[in-house]
């Protein structure tokens, strides 16, 4: 048995074999980094030492004291000279002018006018004054002496000794020069302390007003948040806004400014003030400086709002509780009221709430609507809440289409006569279609109301969601005109104008949604078309200017403000159907969300209330397609050139399903892009025989062969 002996010590021979020859690389150390300058690092230590906090502490201490000194001083002295002169009553009768209250004014003319008159009087007394002050000094030293020397007789005969007679006299010498002594030790120390002494109280003076600008303000200060608007904060909030005639005449003001500004008014979630501008200031200045007299009055700015009202040279701030706009408002009535209904032509739709606090409510009785914003920030559920309202009128009838198709309009089968739901060129084609139908209904409507001014129609709501799929769908039709664009020929575009010219009269009402609007996705005639214009939030004023109209967003409205995905279903609102404070060209309204569950509640009453819809999801377009060109040249027959209305009644004729209803339009439609187009001819539109019969013959076999 063999054992494993184990050596306890290193064996320091080499092994046998090859020599191995090991190469070792020797790895220079790295070079020393350059030394940084000497200006480099001062400039280092520098900048560390003028930004740190503080030393921004120390700088915003030295000079807000500093400026406290400085204004209060100019506070001090346009007081005296308020004091001495007329200056504070020409400021009331000019503040009390410009405001229109000539009441007012008059009565701060009649105080100026006696102030006037009291300074004469003051001022001629002076004249006189002189020789009665002297006569009362000679008077005075005559009768003090007097009375001394009568005082030293008695004191003479009491203390039998003569000399005491002018002992009271003496006395009192000396406590005269005693007097003298002291003014003297103290008159040099006064002097030198006099000025810090009237500079400690100009300083309480510019403290207690608190006369320096925001950013030199103690962090306490700057930084509070919900501090109660007051006359004296709002004054400086518009002092330093940064506009020099506006802080120059607030300046100038005796009363601080505060003769500029109305009642301040609780307003639902905050207060409202109106501001009377010194003359040089213009509105849309201060409406510029919306986010800086936010923050001046501790106030994010969401939380401020400006419009101008009717008054001349005033703006109107609301100005919210710090935080009350971030906190839902309640649920919508027709939640939590389920006996409520619906009056298209009398009632109004509880829409939401304004600023104030007030229930907003919209009347949609005969009024066109429009509603856009960005993507995601409840245009849907708004343009669905007036919906779900108008439903519970059983005599509403509604043709919807989606062209989102997320089911978001679900709700409406059994209420819709047709729903349409879908995003692709099929979808806005037969969207296109349901509008031109709607135009059908329209021209119908007017031929009875021509016949019989007296009678009634259902409403008919023609909704179309997310209207910028239509406009911008590139699809055409066998005759090559577009389904969308906005020119003459963009059929989607044709058929919203004309229900936006005529369609109110026999309500026919167009209603659409759209998204982050631009010239290309919601042209300018239709967006001007709708009686009713509400925006969510927008990207830029553009926009708001394309949503709500050039006079809204000059009088306030600034729906490109409102912060996207925090101020979702707020809304700004350009409408003669909704309570807007006069003067005021637009109100913001915070809209009730109604949830899927609560939606499908609302419209299952609203189907309780109908017999019974049945909706269509295709437009119908008959059992068989005519050929349109073939027709046109049998009704025209052999005379050399026909009218283009006796053409349309001879259509009717042949076929009054095809073509009972057709325009001139759609004729001029079906001969588009052929020989055989109308043309005008001794002031009448014709259609010429040869030019059709020509059409006929040079038009594509599979075009006939498909037609027919």
């Amino acid at each position: 048995m063999s054992e494993n002996i184990v050596h306890l010590h290193k064996n320091t021979e080499p092994p046998a074999g090859p020599a191995t020859v090991t190469t070792l690389t020797v790895v220079p150390d790295p070079a020393p980094a350059k030394p940084v300058p000497l200006w480099v690092r001062s400039g280092r230590a520098l900048k560390t030492a003028v930004t740190h906090e503080a030393t921004r502490t120390t700088v915003r201490a030295v000079a807000r004291h500093g400026l406290y000194t400085l204004n209060g001083g100019r506070i001090v002295a346009r007081r005296t000279w308020d004091g001495k002169t007329g200056a504070r009553y020409e400021r009331m009768l000019r503040a009390a002018e410009a405001a229109g209250n000539y009441e007012v004014a008059e009565e701060w003319e009649e105080r100026l006018q006696r102030f006037r008159e009291a300074r004469h009087r003051r001022r001629m007394d002076l004249l006189h004054s002189p020789v009665d002050v002297a006569k009362g000094v000679g008077v005075g030293v005559g009768m003090s002496i007097g009375l001394l020397v009568a005082l030293g007789v008695v004191m003479a005969i009491h203390n039998h000794d003569v000399g005491d007679v002018i002992t009271p006299l003496a006395a009192t010498i000396d406590f005269i020069g005693l007097l003298i002594r002291i003014v003297q030790i103290v008159w040099g120390p006064a002097l030198a302390i006099g000025p810090f002494l009237a500079l400690l109280g100009m300083w309480a003076v510019g403290s207690k007003q608190q006369a320096a600008p925001a950013w030199a303000m103690p962090a306490n200060v700057r930084n509070s948040e919900g501090e109660p608007i007051t006359p004296s904060i709002v004054v400086k909030a518009l002092r330093d806004l940064g506009i020099p005639a506006l802080r120059k005449a607030i300046q100038e003001m005796g009363d601080a400014g505060a003769s500029m500004l109305g009642p301040i008014r609780i307003a639902g979630c905050g207060v409202e003030v109106d501001v009377t501008l010194p003359s040089g200031v213009a509105t849309n200045e201060v409406q510029g400086k919306r986010r800086k007299l936010a923050e001046n009055l501790t106030r994010h700015e969401h939380e401020v709002f400006i419009t101008i009202p009717q008054a001349a040279r005033t703006v109107r701030l609301w100005v919210a509780d710090s935080g009350a706009l971030d906190e839902p408002i309640g649920p919508s009535p027709l939640v939590t009221d389920e006996t409520l209904t619906a009056d298209y032509a009398k009632g109004k739709a509880p829409w939401g709430q304004d600023l104030r606090g007030d229930a907003a409510q919209l009347s949609l009785f005969q009024r066109h609507l429009l509603v856009t914003g960005l993507s995601n920030q409840g245009k849907t559920a708004a343009l669905r809440a007036l919906a779900l309202w108008l439903a519970l009128d059983k005599s509403v009838q509604f043709w919807l289409a989606d062209l989102k198709g997320a089911g978001d309009w679900r709700y409406f089968e059994g209420i819709a006569s047709v729903l349409i739901q879908g995003p692709t060129d099929d979808h806005v084609i037969q969207a296109t279609e349901m509008a031109e139908n709607a135009v059908t209904e329209m021209n119908r409507r007017l031929e009875v109301r021509q016949k019989d001014p007296t009678a009634k129609f259902p409403p008919l709501i023609v909704l179309v969601d997310e209207a910028q799929v239509a406009f911008m769908c590139p699809a055409k039709d066998e005759n090559g005109l577009p389904y969308g664009g906005s020119k003459a020929t963009s059929r989607y575009f044709m058929a919203v104008r004309k229900i936006h010219n005529q369609g109110r009269a026999v309500d026919v009402l167009m209603w659409q949604g759209t998204q982050d609007p631009t010239d290309q996705n919601l042209p300018k005639l239709v967006r001007e078309g709708a009686h009713t214009r509400a925006s969510l939030a927008l990207g830029t004023e553009q926009q708001s200017r394309m949503a709500l109209g050039d006079k809204a967003v000059n009088g306030g409205a600034a729906p490109h403000l409102l912060r996207q995905g925090l101020d979702k279903g707020t809304l700004v609102v350009a409408s003669d159907g909704i309570a807007i404070p006069a003067g005021q060209a637009s109100i913001t309204v915070r809209t009730h969300f109604i949830d899927d569950e609560a939606a499908q509640n609302i419209a299952d009453r609203a189907k309780a209330l109908r017999d019974g819809v049945t909706t269509l999801h295709v437009i119908d377009h008959g059992d068989e397609e005519r050929d349109q060109l073939a027709d046109i040249a049998s009704v025209v027959g052999d005379a050399p050139r026909v009218r283009t209305q006796e053409v349309l009644k001879r259509l009717a004729v042949l076929d009054t399903d095809a073509y009972g209803t057709w325009s001139f339009l759609d004729l001029k439609r079906a001969l588009n892009g052929t020989a055989a187009e109308p043309y005008k001819s001794h002031g009448h539109m014709v259609i010429d025989r040869d030019r059709l019969h020509r059409a006929l013959t040079d038009r594509p076999e599979s075009d006939s062969a498909s037609a027919s």
